[in-house]
């Protein structure tokens, strides 16, 4: 699908003009050592919530950002929600060309994966990956909480005590059904009353595919939920955004948090772009005392000293890496690069948690992302979008559907004794699978769209138990060198069962009566060709791992967890343990990864963390 925003890039991909009030200077000086209250190391998803929260509170903050302006560097691709296709494919080795908003990171090796090495996505721009996702606010289920606040030993994360800070960060605006079609309605919610400045909405233009979806799920025993953000994760809906509904772009922490500081004129916040954290600095009491920075083409390091906390928000994958070359991690790990042990932490790196994305298409009869490969259809969506109402394909990331299950019991008969018991260790409203019901291909590296098809449906479903667990460890003792990421994906048995399992249920979807008005041809992806329906298991795994998708998840390498727990990274206050004033607050200080889309719970902690530094916890 890279091929059509690419062949779009001339009549779609347009700036989106606005009259905006003057800004306040918000900007550090590079190559000048400066003092501040806080220094945040990473401008995306939570680092510039929880920047924001203690700039609010008069504090002055430094916020440390390697990459700079999406609307400026990756122009309306960011800001569109459509577009948000430029960075769903899996690409191995060096195929993948990074823009200039990503990292470029590819994996080691997987095993799971056949040995492929696969480019892993992470946002290297202010908004991070809250500028690059699919844009689905989900909240995870009241079970799943219950289960963080049992493993850190902290009431604060049960739902009822935790859902304000999710609650605290949006504005949520019930869709405007003028523009949907009228079986594309959405339940409306009262119950969200937040003001803050995350823009969380439904498009303009729902995905067809989505509404004969509904059916097709409900006809295999997956019913309709009225939201997704309430605690319940059995059924299935319309997903939320984090969209702008008044102009139908994308809202990301800059676009939120930062902007709205830079209009409040919180001279207090600056933000140091194009500028990479080399090291977090400690003094003789193993307190963090600033971080060691470089930018510029150029690079001369200078320093930005804490005089009350450092706080890591670089992601799961750098958080831990910052960690490490900073003397915090596995003292071997450490000791083969020479630096010097500050605080022996075993478990940083470790523990990485993700989503695997399996993919089942074939070819349909309604609208599809694949239609603005017709030069007519694709001016037609543009002068759609930059109309006054913002309407049309544009306005919506094109997997704006979800369904959510524990699998029935037909799909559980094949299990062995060990998976039903691993399966029985998450909380019983805690589902297995995810169905993403897209009219992009998302998550898949294989797959071309046959010549003469134009729109293809897909559903995709996502493993949300995953057992296999994967690592981040160290190339060298810079930061300006890539991690060696090893996700580990589809390595444990339990979720290899797990996948078969799944991958047979997208195939009984297809096969409902409900969508079967839609549907022309034979299946597309996979394929009779390439995996028949009689295919073994064994068949099926091998297919799945050589064709493996995943949802850029990655999560819990700087896991939070009690502090007698030798492989926790962080307490239940974000607090590195073992040194002082510092934290770490990001997906990578989750104690698990909770079923849904993450950012919500990575804004959410931010929020409450901002909370208990402002409170002196």
């Amino acid at each position: 699908m890279r091929i059509i925003t690419t062949g779009l890039a001339f009549s779609t991909h347009f700036l989106l003009t606005q009259a905006a009030p003057l800004l306040a200077n918000n900007f550090g000086r590079p190559a000048q050592n400066a003092t501040f209250d806080y220094v945040v190391v990473g401008g995306g998803t939570g680092g510039l919530a929880i920047a924001y929260r203690l700039a609010e509170a008069n504090h002055a903050v430094a916020v440390i950002e390697a990459g700079g302006f999406y609307e400026v560097e990756n122009g309306n691709t960011s800001v569109v929600p459509a577009y948000n296709q430029d960075y769903n494919e899996i690409t191995s080795d060096s195929q993948w060309n990074a823009p200039l908003v990503d990292w470029g990171f590819l994996t080691t090796p997987q095993a799971g994966a056949q040995g492929q090495r696969l480019h892993y996505g992470r946002g290297k721009m202010l908004g991070g990956c809250s500028a690059e996702n699919a844009m689905n606010y989900n909240r995870p289920t009241i079970g799943s909480l219950q289960a963080w606040s049992d493993s850190v030993n902290d009431s604060s994360y049960l739902w009822d005590n935790f859902l304000p800070h999710y609650q605290t960060s949006i504005k949520y605006t019930n869709p405007d059904q003028t523009f949907r079609a009228m079986n594309a309605s959405v339940p409306l919610i009262t119950s969200e009353n937040g003001t803050g400045p995350l823009q969380v909405s439904f498009p303009h233009w729902a995905t067809p595919i989505a509404s004969w979806a509904k059916q097709g799920l409900a006809e295999i025993g997956v019913g309709e939920l009225h939201d997704l953000i309430n605690g319940d994760l059995t059924g299935a809906q319309f997903s939320p955004l984090t969209l702008n509904p008044r102009d139908q772009t994308r809202s990301s922490s800059q676009t939120s948090f930062l902007d709205t500081a830079m209009r409040r004129r919180m001279t207090n916040l600056k933000v140091y772009t194009h500028t990479l954290a080399k090291q977090v600095l400690f003094d003789q009491n193993k307190t963090a005392a600033g971080v060691l920075v470089e930018s510029g083409p150029s690079p001369e390091p200078f320093i930005l000293s804490a005089k009350k906390e450092v706080i890591l928000s670089a992601g799961a994958f750098q958080s831990p890496q910052l960690l490490m070359v900073s003397g915090i991690g596995p003292a071997k790990e450490l000791q083969k690069f020479n630096i010097s042990v500050v605080a022996d932490r075993p478990g940083v790196g470790q523990d990485m948690w993700d989503h695997v994305v399996l993919s089942v298409g074939q070819q349909v009869n309604v609208e599809t992302y694949g239609s603005l490969m017709s030069p007519a259809a694709a001016v037609k969506a543009k002068n759609d979008y930059i109309s006054p109402n913002h309407t049309g394909i544009l306005t919506n990331d094109q997997s704006d559907f979800l369904g959510w299950e524990k699998l029935p019991s037909n799909s559980r008969s094949t299990f062995t004794n060990s998976t039903i018991i691993d399966l029985a260790t998450f909380p019983s409203d805690w589902p297995e699978i995810e169905y993403e019901i897209s009219s992009a291909p998302f998550g898949t590296s294989s797959f071309s769209t046959p010549e003469n098809v134009i729109d293809v449906g897909y559903i995709q479903p996502v493993l949300l138990t995953p057992l296999s667990r994967g690592n981040i460890t160290l190339a060298s003792a810079d930061m300006s060198d890539a991690p060696l990421i090893n996700p580990n994906w589809l390595t444990h048995p339990t979720d290899q069962q797990v996948a078969i399992a799944a991958f047979k249920r997208a195939r009984q979807f297809f096969n409902t009566s409900a969508i079967a008005p839609i549907l022309i041809g034979e299946e597309l992806l996979p394929g009779q060709q390439d995996l028949p329906f009689d295919s073994s298991d064994e068949e099926i795994l091998s297919y799945l791992q050589a064709n493996i998708g995943f949802n850029w998840h990655a999560s819990c390498t700087c896991k939070m967890g009690k502090r007698d727990d030798g492989m926790a990274v962080v307490d239940s206050r974000a607090k590195v343990i073992g040194v002082e004033r510092l934290r770490v607050v990001d997906a990578s200080a989750f104690p698990f990864l909770p079923p849904g889309h993450p950012q919500a719970t990575i804004y959410a902690l931010a929020e409450k963390i901002a909370g208990d530094i402002l409170a002196g916890r």
